[in-house]
C-alpha cells in the first residue's frame, strides 16, 4: 500500500487486516495481507456506446469505463499486479485494461483546443491531465464538446502530491478582464452546462473568490438560461469567501474533499485539510439552502474500506447531494505513485453504497472524475427540477 511519512497516520488506521510496517528509511507504510482481489464479474462497458441522451437517471458505472469490450466480458484471467509492491520503491503499477483511453483525436478536439488558445483560457482538462479528454473534447458518438475552464491563471501555490498544476508562491497577478471574457466566450459556444473551477491563489486577500463569482455574473448576464458548476478551492477555510462563491447565483457548487481523513496529509498540501473541507461544503449550504453541493474522493493511496465508509458518512452529514468516486492515476513520474488500481465491481459496490446513503447520486468508476459530462447531463435535470419546484411554489 501506499507509504505514509507520519507515524501517527498509522496508529490512526487501527485496521485488523492491516499491519504497519516500520521501513529503513524510517517512513511507515501499509500492506495489505490480501494483495490479490477477486476479479471475478469485473465488467467494462464502452462509454461512448451508451449515450447521457438516454440516461433515464444518474449515470451508472456503465458511463464510466472505457475501451471497447463486450458487455459479460470478465478480468478473472487478469495476470497483472493491482497492489504495488512497497518494499520495492521504483516499481510502478502497468496499467490494467479498464483504464485504457484512446488517444485523443477528432475535428471536435483540435476545434476546442484552438479556440481555447485563441481565447487564452485555460482548462483543467489539460492542466491535470484529464484522462476523459478525449471523449470530453471529441463529443463522443453525439458531438457535444464539453470542458471545464480554469480560472485565475495556471499556476497553483498549493503543492498537492497527486496533481499535476504548476506551483508557485507568486504566480502572476490574474487577468482583471478574465470573467467578462471567459463568460462572453462560453456564451458564444452557446453551452447549456458549463464547469468552471481555479487553481488555489493564496496569495490573494480573498482566495479569488470575487474573481470567480464575478465570472459566474458575468456569465449569467449573458445566458440567464446557462447551469453553472463551480468546482472551489477552499479559500484557507475563509467563510466568508465560501459565501461569496455559493451567493453569487451558481447552480452547483462543488469543492472535492479528494482523500480520506488518514491520508488528507499525505496527498494534500498541508494548507488543507478534511475538516476544512467538510466545513466548506457545509457552509455553501447555509449561506443557499437550495445550492445544490458536490464532491470527489480518488482511490488507489492504499485507504481501506472503512476508511471510504465512514469519509461518505461524513459527507452525507455535511449535507453534500453528489459524489463522485474515481482511480487516482499518477500524472507524472514526479508525483505520487498508485498504491492500488481498484476494479470495476468494487466502484459497483461504492455506487451502491452512496446511493443507499442518500446521495442524489453516487458516479462510481475507474475513470470518474470531479467533472465528467454523463454527470453534467444528470446534474442538469436535478437543476432543473429544483428550479422548477421553486416557480410553482411562488
Amino acid at each position: 500500500m501506499a507509504v505514509l511519512q507520519y507515524s501517527a497516520i498509522c496508529r490512526r488506521i487501527g485496521q485488523p487486516s492491516f499491519k504497519c510496517i516500520y521501513s529503513e528509511n524510517r517512513r511507515y507504510s501499509l500492506k495489505n495481507k490480501n494483495n490479490q482481489k477477486e476479479l471475478n464479474n469485473a465488467y467494462k462497458y464502452d462509454s461512448r456506446s451508451y449515450s447521457s441522451k438516454n440516461t433515464p437517471s444518474a449515470p451508472d458505472l456503465h458511463d464510466f469505463i472505457a475501451g471497447v469490450v463486450p458487455r459479460g466480458s470478465t478480468f478473472e484471467n487478469y495476470k497483472g499486479d493491482l497492489v504495488r509492491d512497497i518494499d520495492d520503491r521504483k516499481s510502478r503499477l502497468r496499467l490494467p485494461p479498464w483504464l485504457k483511453t484512446k488517444i485523443p483525436v477528432g475535428e471536435n478536439y483540435h476545434k476546442l483546443k484552438d479556440t481555447l488558445r485563441h481565447l487564452n483560457l485555460h482548462t483543467v482538462c489539460e492542466e491535470a491531465r484529464c484522462p476523459n479528454i478525449g471523449e470530453c473534447w471529441g463529443g463522443g458518438e453525439y458531438g457535444t464538446a464539453t470542458a471545464t475552464i480554469m480560472l485565475l491563471g495556471d499556476t497553483c501555490t498549493r503543492n498537492c502530491r497527486f496533481c499535476s498544476v504548476k506551483t508557485s508562491n507568486t504566480p502572476p497577478p490574474p487577468d482583471p478582464d478574465e470573467p467578462k471574457n471567459t463568460a462572453q466566450a462560453i456564451a458564444d459556444w452557446n453551452l447549456d452546462y458549463v464547469v468552471l473551477t481555479s487553481v488555489d491563489r493564496d496569495d490573494l486577500s480573498d482566495g479569488g473568490a470575487s474573481h470567480i463569482a464575478n465570472t459566474v455574473i458575468e456569465l449569467k448576464k449573458r445566458k440567464p438560461s446557462i447551469l453553472v458548476e463551480c468546482l472551489t478551492p477552499d479559500f484557507r477555510g475563509d467563510l466568508e469567501a465560501v459565501a461569496q462563491v455559493a451567493a453569487c447565483g451558481l447552480d452547483v457548487f462543488a469543492h472535492n474533499i479528494e482523500t480520506v481523513e488518514a491520508y488528507q496529509s499525505f496527498i494534500r498540501d498541508r494548507r488543507a485539510n478534511y475538516e476544512q473541507s467538510l466545513e466548506v461544503l457545509k457552509h455553501a449550504k447555509r449561506v443557499r439552502a437550495d445550492n445544490i453541493t458536490k464532491t470527489s474522493i480518488m482511490l488507489g493511496f492504499g485507504e481501506t474500506d472503512d476508511m471510504i465508509k465512514t469519509t461518505m458518512e461524513d459527507l452525507r452529514k455535511a449535507d453534500v447531494d453528489c459524489l463522485t468516486i474515481g482511480q487516482y492515476m499518477q500524472p507524472t513520474k514526479n508525483r505520487l505513485k498508485v498504491a492500488e488500481y481498484i476494479t470495476p465491481e468494487k466502484y459497483k459496490y461504492w455506487e451502491e453504497y452512496g446511493n443507499d446513503l442518500g446521495f442524489h447520486y453516487t458516479a462510481s468508476g475507474p475513470l470518474v472524475r470531479s467533472s465528467y459530462k454523463a454527470g453534467e447531463f444528470f446534474l442538469k435535470n436535478l437543476v432543473q427540477r429544483r428550479i422548477s419546484k421553486k416557480l410553482q411554489e411562488k
